[in-house]
């Protein structure tokens, strides 16, 4: 286990150009099913909605806004009763057009978006995610120095704690701060000029725009990128190099074959997602980053194996020495096997949290049985759940689940582009 030395850096603000778009790739973009939560209590119809269009034109929708006051009421026993903040937050959203959760609220919302994020098997877990609260930090350096705290603590020494760090909403008339970066810690990819890559192809499009910037690219297989953060829509992004202390990166080795260390592969240690809105009660938060820990196959049977991605399969199958002439001699099913197997002896063997695939399902079907026990169900892309590698080996294969609905908040949902 190492850590690449980094020196901070941010560029100076240089002049304004036409935005870009920051839609990327989403992974564990939750869909599900909008409604109040079973239990919640009545609320008399003249508490319900004070007109807005009488005042401010709504930014926030107040049926969101509603919904989800009552949900957080139903599900906090002794939270009392939500006629008043219903209330309250109604009046809110007729004066200024959206409203400010409380601290509680705020950190409930979270916890449910990732309960109800359809494409994460890791769900068990909800309700131990960290919630940082730094709704006052707007402005590019403050956020990229927390995002580079949010690191630190989600690292916690290899035991992976599950965080989100919330930064400002987005307000009438004042789009909050963006990351650019689908990840906070990404690897960046240059083309070779021959149709192949040096690194990873996935941080293609933004190791461009990190040079377009500024940065100073290197020239290895794993150059972790820089941050980049829009302040405002319309000016170009600051980038910010990533401290050594925040980037925790895990060597690869195997547990028989000593020449596998030599192929000189790693992986990092915190998947933290940054592309994403967490949208709370109609609320918008663009800048949310947020982590759990990393599933073994996740690394070993689609960072490094996929063709877009390392596509390491043939290299590690000449080390095997499998006759790769013919797909029917399952050479890739092996190499599969032994990526996953080197990815996991080498998390354990550096102290870094990971789980592997077959206790993850077992997992997962625990969660599903304590929400159905709870009343709730829980979305899921079957696509998504079942790993892969062996998903047929795994119980969350031989099932159904519950269908998946767009409208489903609190949720992660793909940010819109400026």
């Amino acid at each position: 286990m190492f850590s690449r030395t980094r020196t901070r850096k941010a560029a100076p603000a240089p002049a304004p150009s036409a935005a870009a778009s920051t839609a990327a790739f989403t992974p564990g973009c939750p869909m599900g099913h909008d409604r109040p939560a079973d239990g919640g209590q009545a609320v008399p119809e003249q508490t319900r909605r004070v007109p807005a269009s009488l005042f401010t034109p709504a930014f926030t929708d107040p049926d969101q806004a509603s919904a989800f006051i009552r949900q957080f009421h139903a599900e906090l026993a002794g939270s009392g009763n939500p006629v008043h903040r219903e209330r309250e937050v109604l009046d809110e959203i007729a004066r200024t057009g959206t409203y400010r959760h409380t601290a509680e609220e705020l950190a409930f919302g979270a916890k449910v978006a990732w309960r109800n994020s359809a494409r994460c098997i890791g769900r068990l877990y909800w309700r131990s995610l960290v919630v940082r609260d730094l709704r006052e930090v707007s402005s590019a350096d403050e956020l990229a120095e927390e995002c580079f705290e949010h690191l630190r603590l989600a690292t916690n020494g290899g035991r992976i704690r599950p965080m989100i760090t919330v930064f400002a909403p987005d307000r009438p008339g004042r789009p909050a701060a963006r990351i650019v970066n689908a990840q906070l810690v990404r690897y960046a990819g240059y083309p070779d000029g021959a149709g192949g890559w040096t690194g990873d192809p996935a941080g293609g499009q933004l190791t461009a725009r990190a040079i377009d910037l500024g940065w100073k690219p290197g020239d290895g297989r794993f150059d972790v990128l820089p941050l980049l953060v829009q302040e405002r829509a319309g000016e170009r992004p600051h980038w910010y190099e990533l401290p050594d202390d925040t980037t925790l990166e895990v060597p690869l080795s195997h547990p028989e074959y000593r020449w596998f260390a030599e192929l000189g592969l790693r992986w990092y240690a915190v998947p933290a997602i940054c592309d994403q809105t967490l949208e709370i009660g109609g609320v918008r938060y663009p800048a949310a980053p947020f982590n759990g820990w990393y599933m073994g196959t996740e690394i070993g049977a689609r960072n490094l194996a996929d063709a877009d991605r390392y596509n390491v399969l043939a290299e590690v199958a000449g080390r095997l020495r499998l006759d790769t002439s013919n797909d029917r001699t399952l050479w890739k099913d092996r190499v599969l096997v032994e990526l996953n197997r080197a990815v996991l002896h080498s998390y354990q063997e550096a102290g870094v949290t990971m789980t592997d695939h077959h206790t993850e399902s077992e997992r997962f079907l625990k969660h599903v049985a304590q929400e159905k026990r709870l009343g709730r169900e829980t979305p899921a892309d079957w696509s998504w759940i079942v790993p892969p590698v062996s998903g047929g080996l795994t119980p969350v294969y031989h099932r159904y689940y519950d269908p998946v609905d767009p409208a489903t908040r609190p949720a992660f949902v793909a940010r819109e582009p400026w």
